[in-house]
């Protein structure tokens, strides 16, 4: 049984549709209700699918959602963080406001989830707790002072979490996509950004929703059964790129065989 946060669209959702196609259930949680039930209620999987209303930064409301799939499923085998939001602002135009409310969702939302729902897994016998991070954790990019520190953040407190909760029997890793093929990405990358992606992500494209949710459901499986601690850059090599130059690219792929 798997817990998803920010499920109602994009790479949550994709996360979600993955558990439901393998057998599993899924507990979906969002701030947004309207577009998380009509998300629900588009997978068509009746009692297999719990929507919960929650905002991940407030305790409360997260301790009752995990009570309610505790209620309904009565185990957790696996935790996927994926809640977040953006503001991308110069810094000296992000208010200190911006800065709450990206930390607020992307950084004490995984903290808050994880407790919450680490008791049921164990007494469920252990599980898989997977934070979604960003190629933005790992390197620095601009406009992103909040967004880019919060999953920094949030890619050490996957492993504070994993050293701790490995001798609970549950593994905690990241993944860390690049750009996604998401309909938000869609409204807010103009073709300008989307080609500078292109040049600079060596297999030339952005990444799918399947191949992200794909990789966080290979975590959460039995055979990343010694997998811990790890983040995973799901980033078509973009992380690996370093400078990567598109002249020098170019160069490159012109004198080779």
């Amino acid at each position: 049984m798997a817990v998803v946060t920010g499920a109602a669209r994009g790479i949550g959702l994709g996360i979600a549709r993955w558990f439901l196609e393998r057998g599993h259930r899924v507990a979906m949680l969002d701030i947004d209700a309207p577009t998380l039930h009509s998300a629900a209620a588009s997978l068509g999987e009746g009692g297999r699918v719990l929507a919960i209303h929650c905002d991940v930064s407030k305790p409360g409301q997260v301790e009752a959602a995990v009570a309610a799939i505790d209620r309904s499923f009565g185990r957790i085998d696996a935790l996927v963080n994926n809640a977040g939001v953006a503001i991308f602002r110069p810094l000296g135009e992000t208010t200190f406001d911006d800065w709450r409310t990206v930390l607020a969702t992307n950084l004490d939302g995984p903290f808050i989830c994880t407790q919450a729902c680490v008791p049921v897994m164990r007494r469920g016998g252990g599980g898989a707790v997977v934070n979604i991070a960003s190629i933005s954790g790992l390197r620095a990019s601009t406009l992103r002072v909040a967004y880019g520190t919060s999953k920094a953040a949030l890619i050490h407190l996957t492993k504070q979490q994993a050293v701790e909760l490995g001798t609970k029997g549950i593994r905690v890793n990241a993944v860390a996509p690049g750009p996604v093929e998401t309909e938000m990405a869609k409204q807010v990358h103009t073709p300008e950004i989307r080609a500078d992606y292109h040049d600079a992500i060596p297999l030339g494209r952005y990444g799918l929703v399947e191949e992200i949710a794909a990789t966080v459901g290979f975590l959460c499986s039995a055979d990343a059964g010694y997998v811990n601690g790890q983040v995973l850059a799901a980033d078509g090599g973009f992380d690996a790129a370093g400078v990567g130059l598109p002249a020098l690219r170019k160069q490159s792929g012109s004198d080779s065989n």
